[in-house]
């Protein structure tokens, strides 16, 4: 079995046995089953870290439920394999070869050496990453919830935030918009973000060589897009909701400039929310969507096509304009082999939006085509952020909702490789062909 369907089949079982927990009775904050089909929509939205939601998380679930929807954040956040692979590790249990090749796509590394010590690290910068988090979090959830509600709510948002999940544990479906003009919150929350959605791999390469000179090409780009689409976002979202009453109007200039940062950082994947999504103007509707399927960079806790798939885009496109024959960056000249997997990954995640809108006006004409395409970019970024229509959508339509948050978290190429029967080029070449594009 080739490895990237076992990353897919991995993620499948992980989301199937969290679905049968959440739907124990024990789960449930009124002792009674919420109910299969309920339970596997929000263990569908916790392991692919998207943070759509069909029941109230800190009303509808029992600590225990809770705490099932914090693991599977967790283990969807790192990689099923990722997360297997501490166990095997903290018991000494030997990973096999077939182990490490799954291991090696889950991670999106180059090569099966050092996987290992890849993992530990993983671990490492993941849970010091999280601790610290909550620990500054705890500084501002104790005085407001109590010792022991302060300490644990801190801990779920630490974890949901790294991992860029969006759920919360607060009840009401109101998220952060409670707290818009807290710092501290605010500040912490964004920095788990966009630590968790900036990728492993540029992660350790940013620790290890703190020079831009003695960066990889990877993170380089990784730095330059994360940067742009933040400010770019801040401000955009900052300058378009000023005077929206239903969104920033009526916020001090402080708050106003935190809530567009805010809605900057969380679009990239995250799903937490400052503002009233439904009450934003369309302009900054529209860069939303453009955001969240933006998402995050390679081999981190977020989703979208990445964000040196759309600089390979861009770089091609622009290579092409200029008539050269090669992409090029940095001095660097970049496989065309790259440029044909970010297209087909680019156009394969417009197919999935497209088609999965089209299915859910079908099943749900009385929803506007402005929420169902809001809704489905969130569920294919894995974001999270909602108009509020998940829960009043067909269960035909939310199980559609639950496919695209599947397939934004495995990827569509890794999905798309799993699914194929045929793999490789064929053993006879054929004649070139002319067709006039464009």
């Amino acid at each position: 079995m080739h490895p990237a369907r076992k990353v897919a089949l991995g993620f499948f079982a992980v989301i199937l046995l969290g679905g049968f927990l959440l739907a124990l009775p024990v789960s449930s904050a009124t002792g009674e089953s919420v109910g299969f089909f309920k339970g596997l929509f929000t263990s569908t939205s916790a392991v692919c870290v998207t943070g759509l939601v069909i029941l109230d998380t800190g009303t509808a679930f029992s600590l225990f439920g809770q705490t099932v929807i914090i693991t599977l954040i967790q283990i969807g956040g790192l990689g099923f394999m990722t997360a297997a692979s501490m166990v095997f590790i903290l018991l000494r249990k030997r990973i096999t070869l077939r182990e490490r090749m799954v291991l090696q796509e889950s991670l999106n590394a180059d090569s099966l050496q050092g996987l290992v010590k890849l993992v530990i690290r993983v671990a490492y910068i993941t849970f010091i990453i999280e601790g610290a988090g909550a620990l500054i979090l705890m500084t501002r959830f104790i005085p407001m919830f109590g010792f022991g509600m302060g300490i644990y709510r801190s801990v779920f948002i630490a974890i949901s935030a790294f991992c860029n999940a969006g759920f919360d544990p607060f009840g009401g479906f109101q998220s952060l918009t409670n707290m818009t003009g807290d710092m501290t919150v605010n500040i912490v929350v964004m920095a788990l973000i966009i630590l968790g959605g900036f990728g492993f791999a540029a992660l350790f390469d940013v620790v290890k060589n703190r020079r831009w000179s003695k960066w990889m090409l990877h993170t380089r780009i990784v730095v330059v897009m994360t940067v742009s689409l933040v400010f770019i976002g801040a401000v955009a979202f900052t300058l378009m909701e000023w005077s929206n009453p239903a969104t920033m109007g009526g916020m001090p200039i402080k708050e106003k400039v935190m809530a567009g940062a805010f809605q900057s950082v969380t679009t990239r994947t995250a799903g937490f929310n400052s503002i009233d999504q439904a009450g934003m103007s369309s302009g900054s509707k529209l860069l939303s969507m453009v955001l969240m399927f933006i998402g995050a960079s390679p081999a981190s806790t977020g989703g979208g096509i990445k964000t040196t798939t759309a600089a390979i885009i861009v770089l091609a496109a622009w290579s092409i304009m200029h008539r050269r024959n090669e992409v090029t960056v940095s001095k660097r000249r970049i496989a065309r082999d790259l440029v044909r997997r970010a297209a087909a990954i680019t156009m394969m995640g417009i197919s999935i939006v497209f088609v999965g809108t089209l299915a859910i006006c079908i099943i749900d004409p009385a929803m506007t085509l402005e929420s169902v395409l809001f809704e489905v970019f969130s569920a294919f970024g894995t974001v999270g952020i909602s108009y509020g229509i998940t829960p009043d959508l067909h269960p035909l339509s939310q199980i559609i909702i639950m496919l695209i948050m599947f397939c934004g978290r495995v990827g569509p190429m890794t999905l798309g490789i799993a699914l194929s029967r045929k793999q490789g080029d064929p053993d006879v070449r054929y004649p070139e062909a002319r067709i006039m594009v464009g």
